[in-house]
């Protein structure tokens, strides 16, 4: 796959986490501040969303890495890096967003701990899968 290609899937990614938690994001500034202890208002549901997504791309990344002539690797070898960069993408956009529009601080139950949680698991999952794409370039 051409970096062209790449830098488009990683662009339309992060674009479609935007545009996706921008709604999350405008209804959770109605809310009050802090939340309750079991309510899942939607600072918590999209860092939630992040860190699930950053999470799968640690990983499917590690599973490209481990088997790179697995089901992860067929054709050229670069589908599970492809796969790991564009999750970790999302992961981090979302943690993003809900880190940029978080009214309290931590605890307030906002989600701004699993959105720090979103854009580390997401930088590790985009690490990863770049370091399998280039492991299945350079064998490939």
């Amino acid at each position: 796959m051409s970096a062209r290609r790449l830098l488009f899937a990683a662009a339309f990614a992060l674009l479609a986490g935007i545009v996706l938690a921008a709604p999350a994001a405008a209804q959770a500034s109605a809310h009050p501040v802090a939340a309750g202890a079991y309510e899942f208002g939607a600072g918590r549901v999209g860092a939630v969303t992040g860190a699930l997504s950053g999470l799968a791309g640690v990983l499917v990344a590690w599973l490209a890495l481990a088997r790179p002539s697995g089901r992860l690797g067929t054709g050229n070898g670069s589908l599970g890096g492809m796969l790991a960069i564009v999750t970790g993408l999302v992961g981090m956009a979302l943690g993003g967003l809900v880190a940029a529009t978080a009214d309290g601080g931590l605890g307030t139950g906002n989600g701004l701990g699993g959105a720090y949680v979103a854009m580390v698991t997401g930088l590790i999952g985009t690490a990863l899968g770049g370091l399998a794409l280039t492991r299945s370039r350079r064998t490939g």
